[in-house]
């Protein structure tokens, strides 16, 4: 069986296939001939073997080698919060951070943001899943009870609106009116696109 995330959840690879389609959705058919990134893929990159790319790449603290028979997608063992991305200026279409943002700390967040613009191409675009804030005590209880990882869960570092991340966003050199934003399963998740 797949472990798509840290520890043990009823639900975990439903909504690792729920994150994955949206995120999917939201990307344009001309990036797809480049590269993508996706940051916080986690133990097993679910999202990047399924999706549909030229070039794949992901980074993670707690990647699972072993796991990985597919050559078909590059991944380093990295801890975005700690290390630059070791990738070159302008180098990826599309990066992805399918339920990381929240896991970060706020006062590293400008940093890592600062890192995507960095190797994000001109008409990149940077994609974000997040819980609402208003689902927190439903996740909460979710954990509890064995539908999601607890081990997930409690390194919940904050929870955003979309209005405050897309400040963030902007603070670290995104144009407001590049990003765009709206919400997936039945509003307990939120999405946002940044185009560079």
């Amino acid at each position: 069986m797949c472990k798509y995330t840290r520890g043990e959840g009823l639900l975990e690879g439903f909504l690792a296939k729920k994150r994955s389609a949206k995120a999917n959705s939201l990307i344009k058919d001309f990036h797809r001939k480049g590269r993508i990134l996706d940051i916080g893929c986690g133990s097993y990159p679910y999202f990047l073997m399924t999706v549909d790319f030229k070039e794949k790449y992901g980074v993670d603290p707690v990647l699972d080698m072993s796991k990985i028979k597919n050559g078909k997608v590059i991944l380093k063992k990295l801890d975005v919060t700690e290390q630059k991305l070791p990738f070159a200026d302008n180098n990826f279409d599309v990066i992805t951070m399918l339920a990381v943002f929240e896991h970060i700390d706020e006062n590293k967040l400008k940093f890592i943001l600062s890192e995507i613009k960095r190797v994000l191409k001109k008409e990149g675009i940077l994609i974000i899943t997040t819980p609402a804030p208003w689902s927190d005590r439903v996740l909460h209880f979710m954990a509890r009870v064995g539908l999601i990882s607890k081990e997930e869960m409690e390194e919940h570092k904050h929870n955003y609106d979309s209005k405050a991340i897309r400040n963030i966003l902007v603070e670290s050199g995104f144009k407001k009116e590049k990003i765009k934003k709206g919400f997936f399963e039945i509003y307990m998740n939120m999405w946002l696109a940044a185009v560079k």
